[in-house]
């Protein structure tokens, strides 16, 4: 499945989600599927696993490599980190998208902004993907993962 298809429609209803802290509080998938997507996000090239510099302790954070973090400022939460994967039972993750592409996922029901965009805190590059349900879910988050670690490597705009 290459990174470049048609991105579909999400279907259902949008999850509730919360804040202060931003999480998806329903509809959040299985934790198979977590584990898959975590274990696919670290096999990515020049990424090292770790904390989030701005997500709770439980979250897994993606830090790209500084010597190939070559993309804009807008493709990282901080640091070189470009996306952090919600702790267990919530499944859902924040990761740094091309604007147009932002734009796209919020439209199409994956995503909506982090709320610290509306703010003026993080650019409207943040947005929060929700936890994937089933294995074409997954799919589709993890063509928007690969998104994100192009995006952070300034490889895709």
């Amino acid at each position: 499945m290459t990174t470049q298809k048609a991105l579909p429609r999400r279907a259902g209803e949008r999850p509730s989600t919360g804040s202060p802290v931003h999480a998806q509080l329903d509809q959040n998938g299985p934790a198979e599927l977590r584990q898959e997507l975590w274990r696919r996000m670290t096999a990515l090239a020049g990424v090292r696993p770790g904390r989030s510099h701005v997500s709770l302790p439980q979250s897994q954070a993606l830090h790209l490599d500084p010597a190939l973090a070559t993309g804009p400022d807008d493709a990282y939460l901080a640091g070189t980190e470009f996306a952090h994967l919600h702790g267990v039972g919530d499944g859902s993750l924040h990761v740094m998208l091309p604007p147009q592409l932002a734009t796209e996922v919020i439209a199409k029901g994956w995503a909506e902004h982090h709320p610290l965009v509306g703010r003026g805190y993080l650019p409207g590059t943040a947005v929060m993907l929700y936890s994937p349900r089933d294995d074409d879910e997954l799919d589709v988050v993890w063509r928007l993962v690969l998104r994100s670690h192009a995006y952070a490597r300034g490889d895709a705009a």
